[in-house]
């Protein structure tokens, strides 16, 4: 017999009022910008100094987009292509989820690109103050994944292993949320403190946005060993998921940018 740990039972709907509803998942995403907001507020004061206090500000609306753009528009393309082509209305239904953190992360590079280019700002240096707080929204979108009891893990029988309500086949999965929490938010964000402290990285421009860019292709790649791929597309080639093929790009430029970074004199 193989033992699991009970899911917690936590409401996916934090406050409900009348017909409207406020849900984990979203706060996960308004947290993880205000929060990040306010981490890349008190980078910028620091010298050099990328952008003032009132740019910062700004470009919270332009990543908001981003984000939600992107991702949505991500999921579509990546994951269920088929589904909004039989009926494209679909594609606007955020509510019912589905985002992916790769379409959010072209979303938030095209905004990051025209805003540095419309108030003349150097790309590298606020991409590396943007990069620094990623993982900051990418840790509570894990946590309330894992409230949502969503995008669960393989089956196992480590001792930790937990059923979850969503699962019809009833058996005990890896928490590959947490895993992923811990791994893409708390290790990613401590690598990148410790660059940003330790390696003068603010006078290498470009150096932290390549560490978030490999840090997270790999730790991505690692998570999605104990994560169940999607049911509609499994494993898509040589026993790979959708989510780490889509992240060797990511990681690839990641080495780019810190080659060009240490290179530079």
């Amino acid at each position: 017999m193989i033992f699991a740990i009970p899911f917690p039972a936590i409401d996916p709907v934090l406050i409900e009022i009348g017909p409207f509803a406020i849900r984990w998942y979203a706060l996960a995403y308004v947290a993880g910008l205000m929060i990040g907001w306010l981490y890349v507020a008190r980078l910028a004061r620091e010298k050099p100094q990328a952008m003032a206090r009132r740019e910062v500000d700004d470009f919270l609306l332009w990543a908001i987009l981003g984000v939600i753009l992107g991702g949505r528009l991500g999921y579509v393309l990546f994951y269920n292509p088929v589904l909004f082509l039989d009926d494209p209305l679909q594609i606007f239904y955020v509510w019912r989820g589905g985002m992916s953190f790769h379409g959010g992360l072209i979303g938030v590079a095209t905004a990051l690109v025209l805003f540095c280019r419309v108030r003349r700002l150097s790309l590298l240096m606020v991409s590396d103050l943007i990069a620094c707080a990623a993982p900051i929204g990418l840790f509570l979108g894990r946590l309330a994944n894992f409230i949502n009891g969503e995008l669960f893990g393989r089956v196992t029988d480590v001792p930790w292993a937990m059923v979850f309500p969503n699962d019809r086949t009833g058996l005990p999965r890896h928490p590959s949320q947490l895993y992923e929490a811990a791994l893409e938010g708390v290790v990613l964000f401590l690598i990148l403190f410790a660059v940003l402290r330790l390696a003068r990285a603010r006078e290498k421009p470009g150096l932290l946005t390549g560490v978030f860019l490999a840090g997270y292709g790999i730790l991505r790649g690692i998570g999605e060993l104990f994560r169940e791929p999607d049911a509609h597309l499994g494993f898509i080639f040589a026993g790979a998921t959708m989510g780490q093929l889509l992240s060797l790009p990511v990681l690839a430029f990641g080495l780019y940018f810190i080659a060009r970074a240490v290179r530079k004199p």
